[in-house]
């Protein structure tokens, strides 16, 4: 009786550590993504592995998912892995194959739990619920389930490292190979493409993820420009954004907070936050949160002293021209995020630019806009995804136009996201957030 209960005990500590990890889909949307990637497969077989436990440096927030895995399972704790076969007809050579979809998880190790929590074990009878999959095995059984389901001269898809790249597959499939898991004649695709295309067009649960990180990152920004005045640190207003954001259940930053004052502002990637903010500076903050793996992206630029300088109101307002340029040239189905490509709202924005405003020389200030003008956003804050097709319904991205004059320590970005709905609509997830002068000079003075 004693150990009965002791299971039950060990069973809800490991439902109610799953359940409070992350925000999680509905098992069926996991399950919708494996089916739409098996079509994709060419008949081939798909193998994907967790990270292990985070240790060292990378456990600073603790364990976390990797994106395609965690986007194909939804499953939050490490060590496990994913197999995904298409079904086959029978050959001469080969049987015929079900579709097939396995996820296999180590063994618990319960000397390990003391220090890292409560995990679920393939022999855990209620795996399969928990899980969304009805097949649940033992990570040590997947050596013998490639024997019996992969025939000659099979395609793996999995993600395939470069020569100076680490994946979480490169010493499973080492070993997988060694043991003899695959026949002769197979071959190793690379599945990250095939999943960054199912990755670009985000489904119902996760634009509500998304949103949850969006309102939570505004939330932290508004804190921050209200708190902003000369004399604080950079390092002071990136901890205050990250505990706003905090304490809206945002788990980790979505990237390295940038806060740049003076001509730290003009740094695309600075990241030391560690300078004293001086009475007429301008402030760029860079900074938002991740919602449950879900990224946001979020950039203000402020006077440190609440009243914009003639010149920086003047830059400032050329950067939020192009930005309203670019969103005015939106259409669904057409346009293209990058440079050079068919109605690019990014040469919108830069000729705009470059058309407003001169230099201390009287030059035109396109060359002080130097980077993209966005990027797709949601389980990565620079997600996966073909730039090559034309924005439409189901895709995030930001819109981000900057110029950056160091030799007037002047660098202003306006950094907002946006959504395509189902009818081409573009929807600026950030709008909440103030944008024009007047409304960030009213914010800063408390009114």
């Amino acid at each position: 009786m004693m150990r009965k209960m002791l299971a039950v005990a060990v069973f809800f500590g490991v439902s109610c550590l799953i359940g409070r990890a992350l925000e999680r889909q509905p098992s069926s949307d996991y399950h919708a993504r494996r089916e739409k990637l098996a079509t994709k497969l060419d008949g081939g077989i798909a193998i994907l592995f967790a990270p292990s436990e985070a240790e060292g440096p990378n456990a600073i927030y603790g364990y976390r998912p990797e994106d395609n895995f965690f986007y194909l399972t939804g499953w939050q704790q490490p060590g496990a892995a994913l197999l995904v076969a298409t079904a086959r007809e029978a050959t001469n050579d080969n049987p015929a194959r079900p579709y097939t979809e396995i996820l296999f998880l180590p063994k618990r190790n319960y000397s390990q739990e003391k220090w890292t929590g409560a995990k679920l074990g393939p022999d855990d009878p209620k795996a399969p619920q928990i899980t969304g999959f009805e097949r649940v095995e033992p990570l040590d059984n997947l050596r013998d389930e490639l024997v019996k389901l992969v025939p000659a001269r099979t395609k793996i898809y999995t993600d395939v490292p470069a020569a100076e790249e680490e994946s979480n597959s490169k010493e499973a499939l080492h070993w997988l190979q060694t043991a003899n898991a695959f026949p002769v004649g197979t071959s190793y695709e690379d599945i990250r493409p095939l999943v960054g295309s199912l990755r670009t067009v985000k489904d119902a649960g996760e634009m509500d993820l998304i949103r949850k990180a969006v309102n939570a990152s505004i939330a932290a920004q508004l804190a921050a420009i209200r708190a902003i005045k000369p004399g604080m640190t950079e390092r002071e207003i990136s901890s205050l954004l990250q505990y706003e954001w905090g304490k809206r259940a945002c788990e980790r930053p979505a990237y390295a907070p940038i806060v740049g004052s003076g001509l730290n502002s003009t740094v695309l990637h600075y990241s030391d936050d560690s300078g004293t903010i001086q009475s007429g500076d301008l402030v760029l903050m860079d900074a938002a949160g991740e919602y449950s793996l879900y990224a946001s992206d979020i950039t203000r630029t402020v006077p440190a002293s609440g009243k914009f300088t003639p010149r920086q109101r003047e830059i400032y307002d050329i950067v939020l021209g192009a930005q309203k340029a670019a969103m005015a040239a939106f259409q669904s189905g057409k346009s293209h995020l990058h440079h050079n490509q068919p109605d690019s709202i990014h040469d919108v924005a830069f000729n705009y630019i470059n058309t407003h405003g001169k230099d201390l020389h009287g030059e035109p200030l396109g060359k002080y806009f130097f980077h993209g003008l966005g990027h797709y956003v949601g389980l990565n804050v620079h997600d996966p995804g073909d730039y090559s097709v034309p924005l439409g319904p189901g895709m995030v991205f930001t819109i981000e136009p900057g110029i950056y004059i160091p030799e007037e320590k002047i660098g202003v970005r306006i950094e907002d996201m946006f959504y395509v709905d189902s009818n081409g609509k573009l929807i600026h997830l950030t709008e909440s957030l103030p944008q024009s002068p007047d409304e960030i000079e009213k914010l800063m003075s408390g009114k």
